[in-house]
């Protein structure tokens, strides 16, 4: 891709999504970063100088289709890259459906609601659609059934959509990380009672370059599925 290459990014302000948009913005592509709300866009925006703010509220899903009618949507995507996720642990005896809720509309409804809402740009851009999945979108364990179930959601709708738009010309990758040294990974540790050391897990460069490298990848291949485990 060239430098004028345009990625619209979830989760942009931190972790992993923060590793990718430093990435793609030090080389000099063009951002569209989602934002919860005005203010957090002008901060995203002040971060990485050029870029637009795209103002929608991933924990309201229903509310993603007015939000967009307000403003001007990119009229070319190179790469849709959904990144931005939460996570709430806690036993299936003990999670509240609002517990439920939030989890399976940010982390997967959300990303289906902006991927319909944008599917017309995405055709017209052959876009490469990343989904930022998880370990736990592969296999759920105690206490994470929620957010497991929101991830191995997240697997079908990738899966159903690379199905879909492959005629359209729509590569779509789903990237399943192993613990990542983010903020997120420090709330996972408080709530399973454990001390939090980052240098033990994988850095969240490391996750950017795999999903770097499937956006650049050329055009006669397409990275379906790629598990990314902690090295050391």
């Amino acid at each position: 891709m060239g430098g004028m290459a345009t990625h619209l990014i979830t989760g942009a302000g931190a972790g992993i999504g923060a590793a990718v948009a430093a990435r793609l913005h030090a080389r000099g592509d063009d951002l569209v970063l989602l934002a919860r709300d005005a203010a957090r866009g002008k901060q995203l925006v002040e971060r990485y100088p050029g870029s637009r703010a795209l103002v929608g509220d991933l924990s309201d899903p229903d509310r993603l289709s007015w939000a967009f009618s307000k403003q001007p949507v990119p009229e070319r995507i190179d790469s849709l890259l959904h990144i931005a996720g939460i996570v709430d642990l806690g036993p299936v005896g003990e999670l509240r459906p609002k517990t439920w809720h939030q989890q399976l509309n940010v982390n997967l409804i959300a990303p289906a609601e902006v991927t319909r809402l944008l599917l017309p740009t995405l055709r017209a851009s052959r876009a490469t659609v990343v989904f930022v999945n998880s370990g736990a979108g592969l296999t759920a364990h105690a206490e994470w059934g929620a957010y497991a179930a929101s991830k191995h959601g997240l697997k079908a709708l990738a899966d159903s959509l690379r199905a879909e738009e492959k005629p359209n010309g729509i590569r779509v990758t789903s990237v399943y990380p192993g613990r990542t040294a983010t903020a997120m990974q420090a709330k996972v540790h408080s709530q399973e009672g454990r001390e939090y050391d980052p240098s033990a897990w994988i850095d969240p460069e490391s996750v950017a370059t795999t999903i770097v490298m499937a956006v650049d990848l050329p055009r006669d291949a397409e990275v379906n599925d790629l598990s990314v485990r902690p090295g050391r």
